[in-house]
């Protein structure tokens, strides 16, 4: 019943029958646990194995009764299996199973993401190469720095992607854990070798020690892992809007035949996938945050925490899995202008180079605090006259063309020059 839901679709995993289904192969292994130990005879794990089933619907009715899920669900189990089911849930309290389904699927959902984000990772991999030597210019504070290679943005994300890789491979196997312990979790009524035969049938392992629930602070750091997975992808898409804005215009969305950007404006391309990206990652926020709040229970445990995971367990799977969808494609469609990145580098008319003329100043002798001023007196001026260059500037200074040759300010200023480490970089990440 399980295997064929290896490979599902994310809103599978966190459908009622999905969901039911689990708790039936829980039950049903933990029979087949004890008759393999001699407790149920083998007529009647025969005749739950092959009568075991359920209806949503009439479990559905039961609970408006019972008010408890998983009683409506035994109860209707029983009227399929008849006498035998007195064997089902034998020493089991609910937990056991809602706590070993709920991990099961969350490792199920984890897997997914996985594969997603594998598929990121080799899409910006292919956009750094193909962009290593596009020169654009480095911002920080929102000013132009020094040139960069758009590459190397690429680069970037594709490193901390393969951080996230290794993060979510540690938060699955942290939720990839069950419990059959009973009501407290003493193990008062039953084997341990029960826990350790559901577990195994199940891909999981036994939580070492548990209460009557499975502790939360495992789901706290899966849930906070997709959080963090989204704030990366939050990460490339603001920079995405940021180059998209019409005064930079250096990268921007695909934009379809027939898309439309406004119901007013007929000339709009807005980011909106960007921005969709940035709005779900505060969801992701969100969930983490009570998460965390889950961790702290009362005693053995409460049910505090379990409405709470009925909401963002899921919500936080399928929204990282939609997020990681839209970030797939917008990269693999991203639109660049290395044109405009050239003409976005060169707005300051040379002021980006003023690091390499501070330093050329000081290996030809000249102090620091010297050589500070005046190349900053240069670039205030030009700053402040949009008809001047730094260039220029520096080749009318007497003071300054004591101390450097023009041959020099020229190489000062070719701005190819400044990618010259590109290929060590690329070797420690993307070449690898």
């Amino acid at each position: 019943m399980i295997n064929r839901y290896t490979r599902p679709e994310m809103g599978k995993i966190w459908d009622e029958q999905f969901k039911i289904e689990t708790w039936l192969k829980i039950e049903i292994l933990a029979c087949e646990a004890r008759a393999n130990s001699g407790f149920i005879s083998k007529k009647d794990i025969k005749a739950i194995k092959q009568n075991a089933k359920f209806d949503i619907k009439k479990i559905l009715k039961i609970e408006e009764k019972t008010k408890h899920d998983v009683i409506a669900f035994l109860t209707n189990v029983a009227e399929y299996v008849g006498e035998p089911s007195r064997h089902i849930h034998y020493g089991m309290t609910s937990s056991d199973i809602l706590d070993t389904t709920l991990s099961y699927q969350m490792k199920e959902a984890g897997k997914i993401l996985l594969t997603q984000l594998n598929e990121l990772k080799k899409v910006l991999k292919v956009r750094a190469k193909k962009l290593k030597y596009t020169i654009c210019v480095g911002r920080s504070h929102g000013i132009h720095a020094e040139p960069t290679s758009m590459g190397l943005k690429f680069a970037l994300w594709y490193e901390e992607t393969k951080r996230n890789i290794v993060r979510l491979k540690n938060a699955i196997e942290s939720i990839s854990y069950g419990q059959i312990s009973g009501a407290v979790g003493t193990f008062e009524h039953l084997s341990p070798n029960v826990e350790k035969y559901v577990c195994k049938n199940m891909g999981l392992k036994p939580a070492p020690v548990s209460t009557q629930i499975i502790q939360r602070d495992r789901h706290a750091e899966y849930i906070s892992t997709l959080a963090l997975i989204g704030a990366s992808l939050e990460k490339i898409a603001l920079e995405i809007r940021h180059l998209q804005r019409t005064e930079v215009l250096e990268a921007e969305e695909y934009f379809s035949k027939g898309q439309k950007g406004s119901s007013a404006m007929p000339h709009k391309r807005n980011p909106i996938v960007s921005e969709r990206i940035c709005g779900l990652a505060r969801l992701l926020r969100g969930n983490a945050t009570a998460s965390l709040e889950n961790v702290a229970l009362w005693h053995e445990r409460d049910i505090s925490h379990s409405s709470v995971e009925r909401v963002i367990i899921p919500d936080s799977t399928i929204t990282l899995n939609y997020m990681l969808h839209l970030s797939i494609n917008l990269l693999k469609e991203l639109i660049v202008y290395p044109d405009n990145m050239k003409t976005n580098l060169e707005l300051t008319r040379g002021l980006v180079f003023s690091q390499r003329v501070l330093l050329k100043l000081i290996n030809n002798g000249l102090s620091r605090e010297k050589a500070y001023k005046l190349v900053q007196t240069a670039a205030m001026d030009v700053w402040n006259n949009k008809n001047k260059n730094l260039k220029d500037e520096l080749l009318k200074s007497k003071e300054i063309k004591n101390i450097v040759t023009t041959n020099e300010i020229n190489n000062i200023f070719d701005s190819k020059k400044m990618l010259k480490n590109i290929d060590f970089i690329f070797s420690r990440s993307v070449d690898k």
